[in-house]
């Protein structure tokens, strides 16, 4: 069938092209002849040449090139005086056209799916002058689909998913496939659809590609994945139709169809009797084969002996449930509780409710574990309030304390040190009273912090503690005194009834009706010509004067004795007036009475010049001394380095015998003029030769001979000028000699370290340095020298 039809098209196409192209004088027209009668002035022109619309197959795998059709002009004779030009898309590279004839060919392979059609234009020219016999003409050449693509999935694979439990006929996901072939020509672009994998399970739409569920009750907790393919064919699915495939991955979603169940009917849990409030008890699970929200669940406790006692709650990932302590526990008082705990879940779908009920009961027993706990006080703490006045021995407070558990044993209590440094209280082992063993004083310390512990007799390591506050009452056992103000002044100026001084008490109890003080002046002082003192019954008093006409040089100090007093208890304070200058405002001058003893002509500002003037003397006095005896102490040390040290310094050694001008012998016989020379310098180096004799005076030399007798009266000179010198050091003379002996053939000539070895030396090595040690050879006994 198919060839068939393919044949059919393609001489129907070539029957076309060729009906196209014959000429209108062939084929005849139909105006001819309703045209001949007409006048020539309203004849239509004809054409002077035919075209038309092309059609051409595509995928054309022919050796020679493809016929298209042929284009004609009336005005061709067949004698080639004609030429046929062909422009546009294509033409010379797809599309050729023979100048001669008006065949078109196309020479290379056409696609329709890349293009479907293309517009060219011929025109008819004169061979030999090239002018255009008629208009351009344009035309279009389509190109004919044939079925050569076949359907794809371009958004394959696909992943689906569908509740599980769903009806026959529940969409899962629509496919497409989509055919590159021309929807319009033929049935190459129809495609139909089936399903190749995945049956009775899915089903798929032939025409819509919608994928159907197929089976009933498809149970996730059986089966969760499941994978479809599907096939897409085009010529609507007839034989010879081309096909493509997809894999659609298909997984189904949970819903709450399974009721929850508990894994154990009776849970079997136990806690120590001590346990804090809020510790875990134990875990209980109700499990449940969905997942995800559809599992989660919700414990409570509907009924029990303990379900006062304890609590359940969800942990965080809402799967189990968690019993923790919600009071407090004593084995001694109940030793088990009885819970019973359903779970349910929390989201329950209508639809399957026929399913449930979704939620189960079990039994939680919890036996509490006996524990030795440690005593109990009667009080979680204790308040105490006691005079300081009490007695040594006044029992405070007792304590009590019980040991809660069935053994009941004896317990004994103490103070914990730590908290009773100074040791003010007691308590007795036994009976827990507590008592004062010291005087107190709500002045030193008025609270008393202190903790009490009680201890099992059978059980040291059990110890219980609690907190005794005591607060000490006041009670008035401290007289009154004078604030810090004991010193006043009185001015020379001050006339009689004039106050100097208004005095204050303080006192360190604190009575309940508040203070209130007397003020009074000491018996022996009440009659005195000088002060009298005015109490102001507002707990101050004011001192006054009873005369005029103070002066420093008849007494500058008065002492002047007050008694205060309470309602229990009396002190007495001395205050100290002094007598002072002061100026018409009543400020201040002086104090002393020792500035009226200076001469009534010298000032205070000259006093402070004399004095700072003598200061500065003296400072000007040490600076001098300082300076002189430092001066001394330098030329004393100059004077020793100038007459002990000779210092000569070698940068390196010289040439040997014949080097005579690295020192100079004259410095030993006339050192002044050892350095005015300067004909004997030498010239490759500049020796540094420093005789610091120069500078002090030369001792008389005895025997004023020259040459050998000069050197030996110097240096008998100098060691008597040493030995009567107690101060000057134990030398002479400091010769330093730094690179001795370096880049010399002979090396160095130092004995040091010579002495080290008991051996004979060996001089042979003598005869090898040439003619300068020549001499020193001959002295040593070598007899082979070159």
């Amino acid at each position: 069938m198919g060839h068939r039809f393919r044949l059919r098209s393609l001489l129907l196409t070539v029957v076309l092209s060729v009906l196209s192209l014959l000429p209108h004088s062939l084929l005849g027209s139909p105006g001819e002849e309703t045209a001949a009668g007409r006048s020539p002035l309203l004849r239509r022109v004809k054409r002077g040449w035919v075209w038309n619309q092309f059609f051409v197959l595509e995928e054309y795998t022919g050796l020679e090139p493809l016929y298209i059709g042929k284009l004609h002009s009336d005005m061709d004779k067949g004698d080639g005086s004609i030429k046929y030009i062909l422009t546009g898309e294509g033409a010379g590279t797809t599309f050729t056209i023979d100048d001669n004839t008006g065949d078109i060919h196309a020479i290379q392979r056409l696609d329709r799916e890349m293009k479907a059609q293309y517009v060219l234009r011929a025109q008819a020219r004169n061979r030999l002058t090239d002018r255009p016999l008629e208009p351009e003409s344009e035309f279009i050449v389509k190109i004919q689909d044939i079925n050569d693509n076949e359907p794809r999935f371009l958004d394959g694979p696909y992943w689906a998913t569908v509740p599980e439990m769903s009806q026959i006929g529940t969409s899962v996901i629509q496919l497409t496939a989509t055919d590159a072939d021309d929807p319009t020509y033929g049935n190459s672009a129809r495609v139909v659809y089936s399903i190749l994998e995945g049956q009775p399970y899915f089903s798929v739409d032939a025409k819509t590609g919608v994928l159907r569920v197929s089976l009933a009750d498809m149970d996730r907790e059986t089966r969760e994945n499941y994978s479809v393919v599907i096939q897409a064919k085009d010529m609507g699915g007839q034989m010879g139709g081309l096909a493509g495939t997809t894999t659609v991955n298909i997984t189904l979603t949970d819903i709450n169809d399974n009721p929850p169940m508990f894994d154990q009917r009776l849970y079997q849990m136990s806690i120590p009797e001590a346990a804090p409030m809020g510790s875990v008890v134990g875990r209980i699970w109700a499990k449940d084969r969905d997942i995800g929200i559809n599992a989660e669940m919700r414990y409570s406790i509907i009924d029990g002996d303990g379900r006062d006692t304890f609590d359940v709650s969800t942990d965080p990932t809402n799967l189990f449930g968690i019993i923790t302590v919600k009071k407090p526990l004593d084995f001694e008082t109940k030793p088990s509780y009885t819970l019973k705990v359903e779970g349910a879940n929390t989201q329950v779908d209508p639809l399957f409710h026929h399913h449930g009920p979704f939620k189960d009961v079990t039994i939680v027993h919890v036996s509490v574990e006996d524990v030795d706990e440690p005593p109990l006080f009667d009080s979680p703490g204790y308040y105490i309030e006691l005079p300081e006045d009490a007695e040594i021995g006044t029992v405070v407070k007792t304590v009590s304390a019980r040991d809660p558990d069935s053994a009941n044993n004896t317990v004994r209590y103490s103070i914990e040190r730590t908290n009773d440094l100074d040791k003010y209280f007691y308590i007795d082992i036994t009976s827990g009273a507590l008592m004062t063993v010291r005087t107190l004083d709500r002045e030193e310390m008025s609270w008393h912090n202190i903790t009490v512990l009680a201890m099992e007799m059978n059980n040291p390591s059990q110890i219980a503690s609690v907190s005794v506050a005591i607060k000490i009452t006041d009670v008035n056992d401290n007289p009154p005194s004078l604030t810090h103000y004991l010193e006043a002044y009185v001015c020379e100026n001050a006339k009689a009834g004039q106050l100097i001084q208004m005095v204050t008490a303080v006192d360190v109890d604190e009575p309940q009706g508040g203070q209130h003080f007397y003020y009074s002046l000491a018996p022996e002082a009440a009659n005195n010509p000088n002060f009298t003192l005015r109490d102001n019954q507002d707990n101050t008093a004011w001192v006054l004067t009873r005369r005029g006409g103070w002066s420093q040089q008849q007494q500058t100090v008065f002492h002047l004795p007050i008694i205060i007093s309470d309602s229990e208890h009396t002190s007495t304070s001395t205050l100290t007036i002094r007598v002072c200058s002061c100026d018409h405002e009543g400020n201040v001058l002086s104090c002393n009475a020792e500035a009226y003893s200076l001469p009534a002509s010298l000032s205070r500002g000259a006093l402070i010049a004399i004095l700072a003037c003598i200061f500065v003397l003296l400072v000007m006095i040490l600076l001098m001394l300082s300076l002189r005896t430092h001066r001394k102490k330098t030329f004393l040390c100059d004077e020793e380095e100038n007459v002990h040290e000779n210092i000569v310094r070698y940068d390196d050694e010289g040439g040997g015998e014949e080097d005579t001008e690295a020192f100079d012998i004259a410095a030993m016989w006339n050192p002044r003029e050892a350095h005015h020379h300067p004909g004997k310098m030498r010239q490759d180096m500049l020796p540094e030769i420093e005789s610091l004799s120069r500078y002090v005076p030369q001792a008389c030399v005895l025997g004023g001979g020259g040459g050998d007798s000069s050197v030996h009266g110097y240096v008998l000179a100098k060691l008597l000028e040493a030995d009567l010198d107690l101060c000057a050091p134990p030398y002479d003379s400091l010769q330093t000699y730094a690179y001795e002996g370096e880049g010399s053939v002979a090396e160095s000539l130092s004995s040091l370290q010579s002495g080290t070895s008991n051996t004979d030396h060996e001089y042979d090595y003598l005869n090898d340095w040439g003619p300068r040690f020549r001499k020193l050879a001959e002295m040593y006994g070598v007899d082979n020298l070159t």
